[in-house]
């Protein structure tokens, strides 16, 4: 799926719905930087300008709950079956898939 949204507005929109959760919790930046584990720093930077590892950013998920959401969102989706005959078409059409090599 195309997406219009360049990655710096999503990083950006990311951090201002972290920030959101946060405020919403009644977390200061200190309070959920310690409960997280990540630097004061490392957090007000990723509110600011949306820039965090990703080792810090689940590490924030965890504290304010979202990280079952944002592994059910990263599900590969599978197809949906109404018949046997639509599973035996689609195991027909299964390929092999590799990398590319350097």
């Amino acid at each position: 799926m195309l997406s219009l949204i360049s990655a710096s507005k999503a990083q950006l929109k990311i951090a201002e719905n972290i920030r959101a959760r946060r405020l919403s919790m009644e977390l200061t930046q200190e309070g959920l930087a310690e409960r997280s584990g990540v630097p004061l720093a490392t957090l007000r930077k990723f509110e600011q300008k949306g820039a965090i590892s990703l080792e810090s950013f689940l590490k924030l998920l965890m504290v304010v709950g979202e990280v079952e959401e944002l592994l059910n969102i990263l599900k590969p989706s599978k197809p949906t079956f109404n018949s046997i005959d639509d599973v035996l078409k689609d195991t027909d059409n299964v390929s092999r898939k590799r990398g590319w090599k350097k």
